[in-house]
């Protein structure tokens, strides 16, 4: 009977220390490099605007921690009619932050609008037939024919579709939809955007978790912070130096060459983003002006030196890499087709090139954000580097929510530097439907992407994603300048348990100390 005392006064001690440091409570503090053009998921692709918007929407599809789309607002799907019907059975009890039902009117409603007006919708919704909710917890999606990788294309979180109410998405349209209409499923909700300064958002309370075991952004998730702020932090040393002083309890950009020193700093846990790495890179607008012309867009190519570029940004050469891939290594769409055009680094073959093109010494905008200061790094030595093969470069400098603003009008630019994070699937590269900045239209490569959609098995599309990575670089709509790795801090009053570093920061499962 002692023992038995004893063992469950062990079992209570042991119960009562984890529930204490799991604990619900407190406000977690975010330094954001810049702010987002809006959170309507819908019709943007910004990163800094899914680090936000991750916490407030769900999709019927996430990732797991190997990167797996797996159902989260779903209780399961089934395809028939040889994959040309996808039948998608809802979760039971799921809640908006109005305190409404998830049902199937939502989510026609929220897809139909993502299909009209999504950035990353056109290539499953061309082949839509129709969608239809046949009860309370079932749609039906037709297509005209099977689309291979859907549940990672209905998983992006880059511009993916989020589940709206139906009030909201039958009211929304091309526009981003106003603040007062962020209602989604997520463990927070949406309190207040003062622009210049904070996003605020709070625990919600009646959330309703997505079953099983944690996994990256799918299963178990537990808000345990009571508030999340995003601080509006643009300069990198105050947001270093609001991290050391306990101001913020997260800050992200950080320069790496403080890397060693936040490293041996006793209140500082440092995040190095590894794996997936970033790649910077240059956009063209291919749609019209001077860089509709691809024999142009090669000639820059041929001037580039990446490892100058790529030194200048981030130092030393631990925090980036040479690469051509689209896909890092890591992954199973890695491949070196057309490497042979990157790092060139011949400006005789430039000025040949850009002679072939009818180049006459025509201002061309080059446009960058000051608000990154790895991509205005890249740009200032890109330029010069450009101007030294022949090129008569108008760097414009913008912060970022200007330079969103102005990417999106293909009369206000040539160029345009920005970074893309590496996703999991070929299909959710944002420039190979055409519909993004840039608006690369290829009769070949709309012939490929079409095939690789519809094939159903790895090795098929893999064949394909090779000769569609190798038309990107003689085609050139794109330039990567190679791979890079993202520092962020974190206090260490942060706390996890199994919370591996993901496509975006994300703050359910995590508790302050």
């Amino acid at each position: 009977m002692r023992r038995s005392a004893i063992l469950l006064v062990s079992i209570l001690c042991c119960l009562g220390s984890t529930l204490w440091a799991q604990q619900h409570g407190g406000t977690l503090r975010y330094a954001m490099y810049g702010e987002p053009p809006t959170l309507d998921m819908h019709v943007t692709t910004s990163i800094i605007a899914s680090t936000v918007a991750h916490h407030i929407f769900e999709g019927l599809f996430d990732f797991a921690a190997d990167y797996t789309p797996k159902p989260v607002l779903l209780e399961g799907f089934e395809y028939k009619n040889d994959g040309k019907t996808v039948i998608f059975y809802l979760r039971k009890g799921v809640l908006f932050h109005n305190g409404k039902e998830m049902t199937a009117e939502d989510v026609v409603a929220s897809l139909q609008r993502w299909g009209k007006f999504g950035l990353q919708s056109k290539q499953l919704w061309d082949l839509v037939v129709s969608i239809t909710a046949v009860d309370r917890y079932t749609v039906i999606l037709e297509l005209s024919q099977p689309f291979g990788p859907l549940p990672a294309y209905l998983a992006n979180i880059y511009g993916g579709p989020r589940i709206y109410p139906k009030e909201v998405a039958e009211l929304a349209d091309a526009k981003p939809i106003p603040p007062e209409w962020y209602i989604g499923t997520g463990p927070y909700r949406f309190v207040e955007w003062i622009p210049g300064r904070w996003i605020k958002l709070v625990r919600f309370d009646k959330y309703v978790s997505p079953p099983g075991p944690t996994d990256g952004f799918t299963g178990l998730k537990v808000p345990y912070i009571d508030e999340l702020i995003f601080f509006y932090v643009p300069d990198a040393m105050t947001r270093v130096a609001g991290v050391l002083a306990g101001e913020y309890d997260y800050a992200d950009s950080i320069p790496t060459d403080l890397y060693d020193s936040l490293a041996a700093a006793p209140n500082v846990t440092t995040i190095l983003l590894e794996n997936p790495p970033i790649f910077p890179a240059m956009i063209f607008n291919t749609r019209q002006g001077l860089m509709a012309n691809a024999t142009l867009r090669q000639a820059v190519l041929a001037a580039l030196n990446m490892e100058e570029a790529l030194r200048a940004a981030y130092g030393d050469p631990r925090f980036w890499r040479l690469e051509s891939s689209y896909f890092s290594r890591n992954t199973i769409w890695y491949s070196p087709a057309g490497k042979e055009f990157y790092n060139q680094n011949d400006p005789q073959r430039a000025r040949e090139l850009a002679k072939q093109a009818g180049y006459a010494g025509e201002p061309i905008r080059f446009m960058v954000s000051s608000d990154y200061k790895h991509h205005y790094d890249q740009a200032i030595v890109i330029a010069e580097q450009l101007r030294a093969a022949g090129f008569n470069v108008d760097l414009q400098v913008y912060d970022w929510a200007t330079l969103l603003r102005r990417r999106a009008d293909p009369e206000l630019m040539d160029i345009f530097f920005t970074h893309f994070l590496t996703v999991p699937e070929p299909c959710l590269v944002l420039f190979l439907p055409g519909t993004w900045p840039g608006w690369w239209q290829n009769p070949k490569k709309n012939e490929l992407v079409a095939m690789m959609n519809t094939a159903i098995d790895y090795e098929s599309r893999y064949m394909i994603w090779q000769q569609i990575q190798a038309l990107i670089w003689e085609d050139v709509p794109v330039i990567k300048i190679g791979e890079a790795f993202f520092l962020d801090i974190m206090s260490t009053r942060v706390k996890s348990k199994d919370h591996p570093v993901m496509l975006v920061p994300y703050f359910w499962n995590m508790w302050l100390e």
